[in-house]
């Protein structure tokens, strides 16, 4: 199953293009990847992201490129469930330049909205502590801290916090629109 094409007023979420991996790879070995695990080495950076892409195969969800109506690169939102996840988890990362222009708010409600419409009742947010413009993120986009959530696989509470997504409460993801 290819990745569906979300449009939002400003971006296109579409399958990842041999370019964007070479754009996530630079941006993972700096350590701007810091609370994503890095800066993580480019070998492993290519498996990890063409992972993702993979996931839609395998498992009918995974990641999303994400540009501007007019084709600019801006970085990856994904619903992804590795091996070591215990659920399922929407996560975001922005090349430098598309920060802090609401790019990933955007781009988060029309995967939540996908989310909703086939049928998902929850997915998390895994994110490490100190990464505040992700769990503002997650704050905003309705998401609570849920500390009872299990953890993925090696992980502790000191290293990673899960926001917990649910549609609004009639169960309908207008909400998010």
């Amino acid at each position: 199953m290819p990745a569906p094409i979300l449009n939002t007023p400003r971006l296109r979420l579409r399958g990842h293009v041999l370019s964007d991996l070479d754009a996530l790879c630079d941006l993972f070995e700096t350590d701007r990847a810091r609370f994503m695990g890095g800066p993580i080495a480019r070998k492993t950076a290519w498996r990890w992201v063409a992972s993702e892409v993979g996931m839609w195969d395998l498992m009918g969800h995974g990641a999303w490129g994400i540009e501007t109506r007019d084709g600019q690169f801006l970085g990856q939102i994904g619903i992804c469930q590795p091996d070591y996840y215990p659920e399922r988890e929407i996560g975001w990362t922005l090349l430098e330049q598309a920060e802090g222009q609401g790019y990933a708010q955007e781009a988060a409600v029309a995967v939540l909205n996908w989310a909703w419409e086939q049928g998902y009742e929850t997915l998390v947010s895994y994110i490490t502590p100190g990464n505040t413009r992700s769990e503002t993120l997650a704050k905003r986009l309705g998401a609570q801290l849920d500390p009872k959530a299990p953890l993925p696989t090696g992980e502790t509470a000191a290293e990673t916090l899960v926001y917990r997504h649910h549609p609004d409460t009639d169960g309908s993801p207008e909400a998010y629109a």
